[in-house]
């Protein structure tokens, strides 16, 4: 009974063992590092950019997988408000970085410039027709299609230009709102809005949308894109790496191809 038991006791000892061998096996990378996955939360606009950065990073860090949270820049900042994990955000705006800051979710001499960015008009192909901002209030323009201007910046940099012509009542009885931009240039694209505020950058992987107009950047203010590494990030060392080789000249070129406007550091 005695030799029974103690075969037993070794058997469960063996396997607790390789459960626990197996464990640390799924737990670290090939190089024997532990798997770190970063969670990235970045505006809308920047996912097509921000993916194939990602994949690169992941080549040269086999260790690292990214998580992606894209969306409007203030809904992402109100996530990380009510406490969401966040490694590393990136906004299209300067204001829902503000609030972080002022939140203590970020500290101000962390933030970095990243890009900047320009707002279009764009309608359904083939061929435009609206030439001029108060076209828009024409009978046959009778859906236009807006980020929400609370929570999309690009909805907020348009209400503000139209609002700069005198033109924001009228367009917002005619408004659709999407939830970023990517749903935007969606609703645009099916034809279900004769009209939309998008960035150039949204345009240029698009073959169903044309460009009706670019808006006046004086009429709105600057479109630029701030990014950081939160206070409770969970993996700060590899974020701040992820941030530092988005500055890299293979990821800026990845930027500057998509039409962003890559911020060049001071010497």
């Amino acid at each position: 009974m005695i030799l029974a038991l103690l075969a037993v006791l070794l058997l469960l000892s063996a396997c607790a063992s390789d459960r626990s061998s197996g464990n640390n096996a799924q737990g670290k990378a090939a190089g024997g590092e532990e798997q770190v996955e970063l969670l990235v939360s970045a505006a809308a606009s920047l996912k097509d950019s921000m993916e194939e950065a990602g994949r690169l990073f992941e080549e040269q860090h086999s260790h690292v997988r990214i998580r992606y949270n894209f969306g409007g820049s203030g809904s992402l900042g109100q996530q990380m408000e009510q406490g969401a994990p966040v490694d590393l955000f990136v906004s299209a705006a300067v204001e829902p970085m503000d609030r972080l800051i002022d939140k203590g979710i970020v500290v101000a001499d962390s933030v970095e410039l990243m890009f900047r960015n320009s707002l279009v008009l764009i309608e359904p192909g083939p061929e435009p027709s609206i030439k001029q901002l108060d076209e828009l209030l024409r009978p046959d323009v009778r859906i236009v299609a807006v980020g929400q201007p609370d929570t999309v910046p690009a909805g907020e940099y348009a209400a503000e230009a139209l609002q700069h012509e005198g033109l924001w009542d009228e367009v917002e009885s005619k408004a659709v709102y999407g939830k970023d931009v990517s749903q935007v240039l969606a609703y645009v694209e099916s034809g279900n809005a004769n009209a939309g505020f998008v960035y150039k950058t949204d345009l240029i992987h698009s073959s169903k949308a044309v460009l009706s107009l670019e808006i006046d950047p004086g009429l709105h203010q600057p479109i630029e894109y701030p990014a950081a590494v939160p206070v409770q990030a969970k993996h700060p060392e590899e974020a701040s790496e992820l941030l530092a080789f988005m500055k890299t000249p293979e990821v800026k070129a990845i930027f500057k191809k998509a039409g962003f406007d890559v911020v060049e550091e001071s010497p």
